[in-house]
């Protein structure tokens, strides 16, 4: 009887070890990628995916506006920001 099972339940098996060793901590790098981003503020140091490093000085709903020099400033996606620069 188990052995008409087993096919089925290996598939099951094989699917919940996917499940916890790829699916899922891709889905929470994924929200806190968002979370991230949407608490992007102004003054923050950034770094792009691109690894350009910069202060937000201005940004919108999609945009990023950063300064990488005293007077060069760059129009970034938001999707495009890496990571936030803590301070010490």
């Amino acid at each position: 009887m188990w052995q008409n099972y087993s096919g089925i339940l290996s598939i099951i098996l094989m699917f919940a070890i996917f499940y916890f060793l790829l699916i899922r901590p891709q889905q929470k790098r994924q929200k806190e990628r968002q979370a991230m981003l949407s608490q992007l503020q102004k003054g923050d140091r950034v770094v792009t995916i691109g690894g350009i490093h910069g202060t937000i000085v201005d940004l919108d709903d999609d945009k990023v506006t950063l300064r990488v020099a005293e007077t060069t400033k760059i129009v970034f996606e938001r999707s495009a920001i890496s990571s936030v620069i803590k301070d010490n």
